[in-house]
């Protein structure tokens, strides 16, 4: 098997930045923004945390009023997407809200 390596002075031959890459990496990586950290959480986690635990709570609570898996299975999907979507465009009101504000 035959393999080609690149060395760097091939690799940055091309660049017109090959004289301070080193520099616009560090400015890349010194960013002093906020964290996003509790941003992805909420946008990302939280909606499928809210699906999975209502999904939960409507078996469990339709399992009482019908016997059949089918409706069961399709109320229990229904309810659980009501309230996850209902979770997500309140947390959008607050979001708007919030960025009004700040």
């Amino acid at each position: 098997m035959l393999v080609k390596t690149m060395n760097e002075n091939e690799f940055c031959g091309n660049c017109n930045q090959k004289h301070n890459c080193g520099s616009i990496y560090h400015q890349l990586g010194n960013t002093n923004g906020p964290s996003v950290v509790v941003k992805v959480v909420i946008a990302f986690l939280l909606p499928l945390v809210v699906f999975i635990f209502s999904l939960a709570v409507f078996q469990e609570i339709f399992t009482k009023t019908t016997s059949s898996q089918l409706m069961l299975t399709a109320l229990s999907l229904v309810s659980a997407l009501f309230v996850t979507f209902s979770c997500i465009l309140i947390i959008r009101v607050i979001n708007k809200r919030l960025g009004q504000v700040g």
